[in-house]
């Protein structure tokens, strides 16, 4: 009991960081009706994208002005390949049956993750991973709770853009164009909506939050690796469904629910006699997939989901 606020502190970081990829998942398939899978890939372009943008900055500069520059770098290069998938992998397959665009999209994700891979080739050694630079400052102490300097980053972030997005969605006349294209795309276009323009600003959406979570990946583990989209799609995608896919509130709930889950899943199951071998931290990904499994099972459509018919 005396490190239950430690991890439930934990969770609640891992959490905040899986919420911000489920919400690129929930918002396309709200509007288009498409499980992006390549978006644990744009995840990864993000971070690598304000990596580039580091290195090439001038040897010695602060934290400080290179963490603005790097978000700008980052999310410019997730929104550029997400909007591009768009337009050129699945608008070209909209009409298609369901499988194609979902094929697709493994290609691509496969296909981003050679084309990282390559592109930090040095001296023919392929680096798995590169060093991410750090915040000038030490951890925090919060009562029995530490916050680490990554952490710091992303419990800023994730409340700020949940918010701003929110009010966008709330308040503005796209925000409530892509309501309207959501809950029928084609009567939406009937009243004059450009359906294409607001499934592009969907997509843009994802990829800058997408790019935002990949920042506070390197912040928060120290170095980013061109196979870290896959298994942190995955859970973001599992985060999206345990929300309520559609629901960008549900999301981050169910980002924040998977996140703490896992913290306590691997900190306390190991202290279970006869549960050792499940509580190490290689079976954390595990814990994840039995709560959507639970979740399937008995609310399939998700905590703040509803029931809805398919469209027609």
């Amino acid at each position: 009991m005396n490190t239950l606020p430690q991890q439930l502190a934990n969770g609640l970081f891992l959490g905040s960081m899986y919420g911000l990829i489920a919400i690129g998942y929930t918002m396309v398939y709200g509007i288009v009706q498409l499980i992006n899978f390549a978006h644990g890939e744009i995840f990864m372009t993000g971070g690598f994208g304000a990596l580039t943008v580091y290195l090439l900055l001038p040897d010695g500069i602060s934290m400080w002005v290179a963490l603005p520059a790097m978000l700008i770098g980052g999310a410019l290069v997730a929104v550029l390949i997400a909007v591009g998938a768009e337009r050129f992998a699945y608008r070209p397959l909209r009409g298609a049956p369901r499988l194609a665009p979902l094929i697709t999209a493994i290609g691509l994700s496969l296909a981003l993750q050679q084309a990282v891979f390559n592109w930090y080739h040095v001296d023919g050694d392929a680096k798995s991973a590169r060093v991410f630079p750090q915040l000038p400052f030490g951890p925090l102490h919060i009562g029995s709770v530490t916050v680490q300097s990554g952490d710091i980053f992303l419990i800023i972030a994730a409340p700020l853009c949940m918010a701003i997005l929110a009010l966008f969605v709330r308040l503005s006349r796209t925000g409530r164009a892509m309501q309207a294209t959501a809950q029928d795309p084609d009567t939406a276009q009937l009243m004059g909506i450009d359906t294409n323009r607001i499934i592009v600003i969907a997509f843009a959406i994802g990829g800058f939050f997408a790019a935002v979570a990949g920042v506070s990946y390197g912040l928060k583990y120290g170095s980013v690796s061109y196979d870290m989209g896959f298994i942190a799609g995955l859970k973001a995608f599992t985060a999206a469904v345990l929300g309520g896919i559609g629901n960008i509130y549900g999301a981050m709930l169910g980002g924040l629910v998977l996140g703490i889950a896992e913290a306590m899943a691997t900190a306390y199951i190991a202290n279970i006699p006869g549960m050792q071998q499940l509580g190490g931290g290689g079976w954390s990904s595990v814990w994840a997939f039995v709560l959507l499994i639970l979740v399937l099972l008995f609310r399939p459509q998700g905590l703040l989901g509803e029931r809805v018919a398919d469209r027609a």
